[in-house]
């Protein structure tokens, strides 16, 4: 992989955490938690998008799965951003398609390599971090202007997708369906319009037949999960691996919504799951594939 960048699950570094502002935005100073090993570098990136239906959550949610991916040699970057209801999409996906950028342009003061990126999203923050993995390019996600390297893009190489919504649409339709009427509500305070789920959905990208860029993923997901039926992240991983995508389904019986955030036997199986996946990343794939959609979304 890029410039002899590896990831080995078994090697262990102490881990220093830092938190700084990486970008400014109507008004507000939005922070990102820094998770670096202390050895020599340079490491690959991560970044980590966390969840809680688009309002809510913070960006040290994940931090139990950042320390440890960063203890076998990775830096983390994990982003707070905008949220619904006085932001609604895509503001949450430029914010972190500007930090995707924002990692990339400042990896030597991180003591990382821009060449090698994968991704992190929980529940909501796996929804904004596919759409931008599958279209990086969006002018509308990368509506925010990063002065200091206007050149560089947020492609992302790999991502770990953790109890994610791929499918909004589908999502809010089975909330309403079965009562959830807050999940359901958050929904449309973030896309405003079923017109919009549908639009910005990961699930119907693929069905659409976009031309998008295709990620290797792997999904982590608890069964039954009350926030994401089992038919979303079969239906995706169907059509992603339809698409010509690589991508790996890691079921966790009888855990819940947000299970590894929180230590347990199941976490513990789940980190080891996601550091061997990274691990491969070094040595097996090369990166994301095309689909060979009917056509690119233009904005």
């Amino acid at each position: 992989m890029a410039d002899g960048l590896a990831y080995d699950p078994e090697r262990h570094y102490a881990v220093v955490e830092r938190d700084v502002t990486y970008l400014q935005v109507d008004g507000e100073s939005l922070p990102a938690r820094i998770y670096q090993p202390d050895g020599q570098g340079p490491f690959p990136l991560m970044v980590d998008v966390h969840g809680g239906a688009w309002h809510a959550g913070r960006y040290t949610q994940n931090q139990l799965l950042a320390r440890a991916i960063a203890s076998a040699g990775m830096v983390v970057v994990a982003f707070e951003f905008r949220r619904a209801p006085t932001y609604p999409y895509p503001a949450q996906v430029q914010d972190v398609h500007y930090g995707i950028r924002w990692a990339k342009a400042h990896a030597d003061e991180l003591n990382a390599s821009p060449l090698h990126v994968g991704g992190l999203g929980t529940s909501a923050g796996g929804h904004t971090l596919m759409l931008i993995a599958m279209r990086p390019a969006d002018p509308r996600y990368g509506a925010l202007p990063l002065a200091e390297a206007p050149q560089v893009d947020a492609t992302i190489d790999y991502t770990l997708m953790l109890w994610a919504v791929l499918d909004p649409h589908a999502r809010y339709l089975y909330e309403r369906r079965e009562g959830l009427d807050q999940h359901a509500d958050s929904s449309v305070d973030y896309f405003l319009t079923e017109e919009t789920m549908i639009e910005g959905n990961p699930q119907a990208i693929l069905d659409r037949k976009e031309s998008v860029l295709l990620p290797p993923t792997l999904i982590v997901q608890p069964v039954p999960d009350i926030n994401i039926p089992r038919e979303i992240p079969e239906r995706f991983s169907e059509a992603f691996r339809a698409a010509g995508g690589s991508i790996e389904v890691e079921w966790f019986p009888s855990e819940a919504h947000g299970f590894a955030r929180e230590p347990s036997p199941g976490t513990n199986r789940a980190i080891d799951v996601m550091k061997s996946f990274v691990a491969r990343q070094f040595t097996e794939v090369a990166g994301p594939t095309v689909a060979p959609g009917l056509a690119a979304r233009s904005g």
